[in-house]
């Protein structure tokens, strides 16, 4: 090892109440790690270059302990952050008391380790890569930018400000699906307790009209006598096309072509167009804003896109703008923006406010995404109640029909 080189020494070592803490520090010498550790309040145990083994309860991993944290607790730990970095504590001291008002023990492991790992000598955005399923690489470069270009706070108050909208945008598509999943319970309930309860209590009164049962009581008579017999099998069934269905989506094409075919539906595509847009903007914005740079900020605001075809748009875009052409005409070309979208970015571009016009950008199309679900709602909820309604209607029918064939017969 040369003199002056950082080596990573691995310390194990006991807090003021004697728990044991593990953990890492970067120094020149061994003396200069035992400080650190001794500067973190930790009493030195076992100091080590070589990285320890993790033990068996490290070593398995246990379904559900995942470490990872909810976004309501993600956007809390931004906001206390901000504001106690705007305040004009230090980051080292900030995080401190980030760790004191967290209530969830999860969360505290994690905030009190980076915590830990600030201390220590590390940066802040170097110390959040070590939870990468818990900060998201749109997370840690804007950290990393507001920390080289002396804005921690101004970053800090951006990415609040992200996650709450992201946070509000999840929380309108949430809340406009939930009235259509209730009427597909509630009436895909109905009709299976009119095809295992209802419609068998008629089997035996028509079982012995034979050829005389009109078609659509016999084919539903059928149809019920399947269910109740053999509703293992209509479940396998059921189960296999799930299955199915999620490994298509997980394969390359599979993804393709149904994030294209969902493109195309009439009023399903345009609000996905819609959502896409909106975080699009937003995000590349919040990054350009923040320092991040543009060939950077597109590549993690790709990773962000969820449909496929508009994410293949995205790497044009980059492409695009690595050779020089801007972003006006590539986002002309690829045709899949809103032509309002294209024609607000290209005079951002123009102008050289492309940051601020990306903001309006999606400022505007998070009115519009509110408008679109709810007149989707207003659409698709009437649509269920239509299709349910023919379907109970059906089946009543079928009965009815089959019961003035026995009158007749009868008579």
């Amino acid at each position: 090892m040369f003199p002056g080189t950082m080596t990573t020494y691995f310390y194990q070592a006991t807090d003021q109440t004697g728990k044991v803490i593990k953990g890492d520090v970067e120094a020149t010498t061994f003396k200069s790690a035992v400080d650190k550790v001794r500067n973190l309040n930790y009493l030195p145990i076992k100091l080590t270059e070589d990285k320890p083994r993790p033990s068996i309860t490290e070593r398995v991993r246990i379904p559900g302990r995942k470490k990872r944290l909810s976004p309501s607790e993600l956007l809390q730990f931004t906001q206390q952050l901000k504001t106690l970095v705007t305040s004009g504590l230090t980051l080292d001291r900030s995080l401190a008391i980030t760790v004191q008002l967290t209530d969830s023990d999860s969360a505290r492991k994690i905030f009190s380790d980076i915590q830990n790992r600030v201390h220590a000598g590390s940066t802040f955005g170097d110390a959040l890569t070590a939870y990468p399923e818990v900060f998201s690489k749109l997370y840690t470069n804007m950290i990393r930018a507001g920390e080289v270009g002396g804005v921690l706070n101004t970053v800090l108050h951006r990415l609040a400000e992200y996650l709450e909208k992201t946070a509000d945008m999840k929380s309108k598509v949430i809340t406009s699906l939930i009235y259509p999943i209730i009427l597909v319970v509630v009436g895909g309930g109905a009709v299976v307790f009119l095809m295992t309860y209802v419609v068998p209590m008629f089997s035996n009164i028509f079982s012995d009209m034979g050829d005389a049962l009109p078609f659509m009581t016999a084919a539903l008579l059928m149809v019920s006598a399947f269910v109740t017999d053999y509703w293992w099998m209509v479940a396998l069934i059921i189960m296999a096309m799930v299955l199915g269905f999620v490994s298509f989506l997980k394969s390359d094409f599979g993804r393709l072509y149904w994030d294209s075919l969902i493109l195309r539906i009439p009023l399903i595509g345009d609000l996905i167009k819609k959502i896409e847009v909106s975080r699009f903007s937003r995000t590349l914005s919040t990054l350009m804003n923040s320092g991040v740079p543009v060939l950077q900020a597109l590549s993690i605001v790709h990773a962000t896109i969820t449909n496929k075809v508009i994410s293949s748009g995205i790497t044009k875009l980059h492409d695009g703008l690595k050779g020089g052409q801007g972003l006006a005409k590539p986002l002309q070309a690829i045709r899949i923006f809103p032509p309002l979208a294209v024609h607000m970015i290209v005079v951002g571009e123009e102008t050289g406010s492309l940051e601020a016009m990306l903001l309006k950008v999606a400022e505007t199309y998070d009115k519009e995404v509110d408008t679109a679900l709810r007149r989707a709602t207003g659409l698709i909820g009437p649509l269920l109640i239509l299709l349910f309604g023919l379907v109970v209607i059906l089946i009543v029918v079928s009965i009815l029909l089959g019961m003035l064939s026995l009158n007749e017969i009868i008579i």
